[in-house]
């Protein structure tokens, strides 16, 4: 059962880890090392003993982060050889209260682990003696603390509990838990760089060269003439310019009324001038050569087109 719970802690450590998305902080992973003292609670009776820790964590929220840590130590029983050693592992929570602009800053601390207990015990006068347990058990950690942080490297000064609830212990047998104080200082090493802020990218601004307010084709910049008629001949400046078509080279074969193959492609593209500016007055002027006489030439006038030119 102890087991299982210590399982879920762990796994719900984790998912929370997992969830951190794009961050606004520092959510660099970090690899801890401490040193500390254990003061043993006396019903062990056992003596007071210097500590190390090993972790790894990281933040995943501004003000939370998430470690997972090692723990040894070994203190003695005083006034005999029997051994008597703690180590374990712990997943723990810490809530930072930070304040902008300040580089340290409180926190407290919580969390779960297994305690694994190697004790020796006098089993005298079994020929077996001394015995040994080796046994592990649910912890649970409180504290509080200090961080101050340096970029690369971060802090941490702590006071806390640790509570093992043991039930099986040969030396203090009508205990069921064991409760130890523990002072420790810590050293944390950013692994990696520090992600670059993602700065914002502003729309390009619209400028006069980008708009054209009449519709006529020319931006607002250059164009002169800003309150055009849909419809105009518009110049480059904006501005409604006369319009000639020119039908130059519209000819009839000689003697003829059929039109030579250049005057349909001449008179094409004044189709499509016309149909973009419908609105427009146009007339239609032609002549004949000089070939013939006025009296024949003028039949041009009065019945079909025969040596006829249209401009």
């Amino acid at each position: 059962m102890k087991k299982n719970l210590l399982c879920c802690a762990l796994f719900g450590a984790m998912a929370m880890a997992q969830s951190a998305s794009a961050q606004d902080f520092d959510d660099r992973w970090y690899i801890s090392g401490g040193l500390g003292y254990n003061y043993q609670d006396r019903d062990r009776g056992t003596e007071n003993d210097m500590f190390g820790t090993l972790g790894l964590g990281k933040f995943i929220t501004p003000n939370w982060s998430i470690d997972g840590e090692l723990n040894y130590q070994n203190p003695g029983f005083p006034g005999n050889d029997l051994l008597f050693s703690q180590y374990g592992a712990s997943v723990d929570a810490r809530y930072h209260f930070i304040k902008e602009g300040r580089e340290w800053w409180p926190y407290v601390r919580m969390g779960l682990g297994v305690q694994m207990a190697d004790e020796e015990y006098d089993n005298f006068p079994s020929p077996d003696s001394p015995g040994e347990r080796d046994d592990s058990v649910l912890a649970a950690n409180l504290g509080v603390g200090i961080q101050s942080d340096y970029d690369r490297v971060s802090i941490r000064g702590e006071f806390g509990t640790r509570v093992a609830f043991d039930d099986s212990s040969f030396v203090s047998p009508d205990s069921d838990h064991f409760v130890d104080l523990l002072a420790s200082f810590t050293v944390l090493v950013k692994l990696g760089d520090l992600a670059e802020p993602v700065v914002p990218v502003e729309p390009p601004q619209q400028t006069c060269a980008d708009l054209d307010d009449d519709g006529d084709g020319i931006n607002n910049c250059d164009d002169k003439c800003p309150d055009s008629v849909a419809g105009q001949a518009i110049g480059p400046d904006g501005c409604p310019v006369p319009l000639t078509i020119d039908l130059k080279g519209v000819n009839f074969d000689f003697d003829k009324d059929t039109l030579r193959p250049e005057a349909e492609t001449i008179l094409a593209e004044a189709v499509s001038i016309l149909q973009k500016y419908p609105q427009l007055k146009v007339e239609v002027a032609g002549h004949t050569d000089s070939v013939g006489s006025e009296q024949y030439n003028g039949a041009c006038r009065s019945v079909a087109p025969r040596r006829c030119t249209t401009t």
